[in-house]
């Protein structure tokens, strides 16, 4: 068998332990975001959630990856999984913790960064930085931590991604 070295095919896991890959979310409109439970943008999972339940009938998804590079996750997966369904109810899906940045970071991440439309924000600085993927896996744009998931900014792009 063929080995999908795409996006898609690059090995993660489950916030549940689980092992998987981008492949059953191929062809959707993705926003990847590094998330943190313990920072001044957490409350943004509320808002995550939202334009989730919207859109997602559509063919969209947010994915979720925790990541304590900033030291904003310090909690354990299980704790992580109880804090943003018992908090925010959350039902998009969430990923292992997950590094973003340095020599650890994972292969995701380093493709993400790789292929940002903007070449001077190859590094993500902080949490909630919000990737829009094209159906096909192509980074659309990304967003800073600080524009809110229901912002204007997003809510258009990821119209627009879901026309395309």
């Amino acid at each position: 068998m063929k080995k999908d070295k795409s996006l898609f095919g690059l090995p993660l896991r489950t916030l549940d332990g689980q092992e998987t890959t981008l492949a059953p979310y191929r062809g959707q409109v993705l926003l990847i975001v590094n998330t943190a439970s313990d920072c001044g943008y957490t409350p943004q999972y509320a808002g995550l959630q939202k334009l989730y339940d919207r859109y997602r009938e559509r063919g969209f998804v947010v994915l979720g990856f925790p990541s304590d590079d900033f030291k904003k996750e310090p909690a354990p997966e299980a704790d992580i999984r109880q804090f943003v369904t018992e908090t925010f109810g959350l039902t998009f899906p969430m990923f292992a913790k997950t590094h973003v940045i340095g020599e650890d970071r994972a292969p995701l991440y380093t493709r993400l960064a790789k292929h940002d439309p903007d070449p001077e924000r190859r590094e993500i600085h902080w949490n909630f930085t919000k990737y829009l993927l094209s159906r096909r896996g192509r980074v659309i744009t990304r967003f800073e931590p600080q524009v809110d998931p229901l912002s204007d900014e997003v809510v258009k792009a990821v119209e627009k991604a879901l026309a395309d």
